[in-house]
């Protein structure tokens, strides 16, 4: 019956789910002000030597992750601001809710922002000498110049918000190529070496050939399928009281 039902009731997605409302969109405008601005005033206390400096970082480093700090916190606000424009009845915000297609996230970038794009954690560096591009004076460290994507995909990206964001996606897309390599290679290598071991009726682990491995089988004899945090704590205690 459910299925007859999707069959004729299914979910669909236009650009209208991706569109705010005029005054979510002054909002977020402000936002954005709001942001450059911290942004600015930030690099002015850099310059001034008079920014707090993070343990075990130098006063560059502070400033990047300062920066990156106000960009994260710009994109949740964000986020906050779409969900309430879009409203909770939009079909993109529940199919992302429900887990069956796209993010929270994929709506933040669609309707209102791309957001700070990233290499290796950092805001974008490489490039020309002293800039990201051409386009741009040596040594800015204004959130644009250094991968911050204003605008969305659903009003469209600058030449140089769209060669960041390029720069950002690229790294996504080797990691997860190289990612799917080496925990293939990784999953095959443990089938190898684990394929003959087997858990004995005394929790013992024994070899093809009945060579003992280990006494007790993970040294605690718990089945993680069934095991949970408070029944290993439990085990602990024991195991400590037994000792003492």
């Amino acid at each position: 019956m459910l299925l007859e039902v999707i069959s004729h009731h299914g979910l669909s997605v236009s650009l209208q789910n991706y569109t705010l409302k005029p005054e979510n969109k002054k909002q977020l405008e402000e936002l954005q002000h709001n942001m450059s601005r911290e942004i600015e005033g930030a690099i002015m206390q850099y310059k001034n030597k008079t920014l707090e400096r993070s343990p075990g970082l130098s006063l560059k480093e502070s400033l990047e992750e300062k920066i990156m700090q106000i960009t994260s916190k710009t994109r949740e606000t964000a986020g906050a601001i779409v969900e309430q424009s879009l409203g909770y009845e939009n079909t993109a915000l529940i199919m992302a809710k429900i887990g069956a297609r796209g993010s929270l996230l994929n709506a933040i970038q669609m309707a209102a922002m791309v957001g700070q794009q990233a290499v290796r954690s950092k805001r974008l560096t490489r490039g020309y000498r002293g800039r990201t591009l051409p386009h741009f004076k040596r040594g800015d460290l204004s959130a644009s110049a250094r991968g911050f994507v204003f605008g969305s995909f659903k009003t469209g990206l600058s030449p140089t918000e769209f060669f960041h964001h390029s720069m950002g996606g690229r790294e996504s897309l080797v990691n997860t190529a190289i990612r799917t390599a080496r925990s293939g290679y990784m999953q095959r290598r443990l089938i190898n070496a684990l394929q003959d071991m087997v858990v004995a009726s005394d929790l013992s682990v024994r070899d093809s050939r009945g060579a003992l491995v280990q006494f007790k089988y993970g040294g605690d004899g718990l089945d993680p399928l069934k095991a949970n945090a408070k029944t290993q704590v439990v085990e602990e205690i024991k195991r400590e009281e037994h000792d003492a």
